[in-house]
C-alpha cells in the first residue's frame, strides 16, 4: 500500500468481533499495524504501549487496529498476557486485533511476500504500519524489521503533523518537529501571502545561493 492509495475495504474477525473496515473506521483516522506473531516479546511491548496511549489516539480522533496472521483464540489468550505484562493498561484491552490465519490480508497490504504465504516458518509479517485518513487514503507508512520495536511517541508525532498540515495546507513540518515548534512555510506561498497568513512573525533564513526558501514561523495553532 503506497502513500496516497485508497485502502480497500475488507472484512475480518477480531478480538472485538467481526469488522467491516469501512464501517468500523467511519469518519475517524486509523492506525493499522501488523506484528510478526502472537506470544512474541517485542510485539507484546508494542501492543501494550499502544494500549497505554489509547487516550492520546482518541483525542486525535484516531482508531487503532492491530493485525496478526495468528488465529482468534491465540489473540484472546495473548491479550491476557499483554495486560499482565503492562499493568498500566486501564480496563479492558482497548482496541481490536484482526485474525488473519489465511494470510490473505497480509499479502494484500504488502506485509508478507505472497510466495511465503503458506510457509509456516517464513510467514511472519514485517512490522508494517499505515496511517489512514477518514477518506480511506493511506497517508503514511512505516516498515520495521522484526528485530526493532516501534516508537509510540513517533506515531503520535506524525499524526499531529498530518492533521496540522491537512488543516493548514501552506505549511510543512521540519525534521524533529513537535507541536508548538517552528513549521516551514511552503515555497509555493508568495512573500505577500505569507505575511498575510502569519502576521505575528516569519523567520527568513539567508542562504549562500541567494534563494529565500527557508521560512519558518510559530504563528499557528
Amino acid at each position: 500500500m503506497r502513500i496516497g492509495a485508497t485502502i480497500p475495504n475488507f472484512q475480518a474477525d477480531s478480538t472485538k468481533g467481526p469488522i467491516d473496515f469501512y464501517e468500523w473506521i467511519g469518519d475517524s483516522w486509523c492506525v493499522l499495524f501488523s506484528h510478526p506473531a502472537d506470544f512474541t516479546p517485542v510485539c507484546t511491548t508494542e501492543l501494550g504501549r499502544i494500549a497505554v496511549h489509547q487516550e492520546h489516539f482518541e483525542k486525535r480522533n484516531v482508531k487503532v487496529l492491530a493485525h496478526s496472521v495468528d488465529d482468534l483464540k491465540c489473540h484472546v489468550d495473548w491479550v491476557n498476557d499483554i495486560k499482565s505484562y503492562c499493568p498500566d493498561i486501564i480496563g479492558n484491552f482497548p482496541y481490536p486485533i484482526i485474525a488473519d490465519p489465511s494470510r490473505d490480508l497480509a499479502v494484500r497490504f504488502g506485509m508478507l511476500d505472497e510466495k511465503d504465504k503458506d510457509n509456516v516458518e517464513l510467514a511472519q509479517t514485517v512490522r508494517a504500519l499505515f496511517i489512514i485518513s477518514p477518506d480511506k487514503k493511506v497517508r503514511l507508512t512505516m516498515h520495521y524489521p522484526t528485530s526493532t520495536g516501534r516508537n509510540v511517541d513517533e506515531i503520535l508525532r506524525v499524526i499531529d503533523s498530518l492533521q496540522l498540515t491537512d488543516r493548514l495546507k501552506v505549511i510543512a513540518t521540519p525534521a524533529n518537529w513537535t507541536p508548538g515548534t517552528k513549521v516551514m512555510i511552503l515555497p509555493s506561498v508568495s512573500e505577500e501571502e505569507a505575511d498575510k497568513l502569519f502576521p505575528n512573525g516569519i523567520e527568513r533564513v539567508s542562504m549562500p545561493s541567494g534563494n529565500v526558501y527557508v521560512r519558518t514561523t510559530t504563528d499557528y495553532k
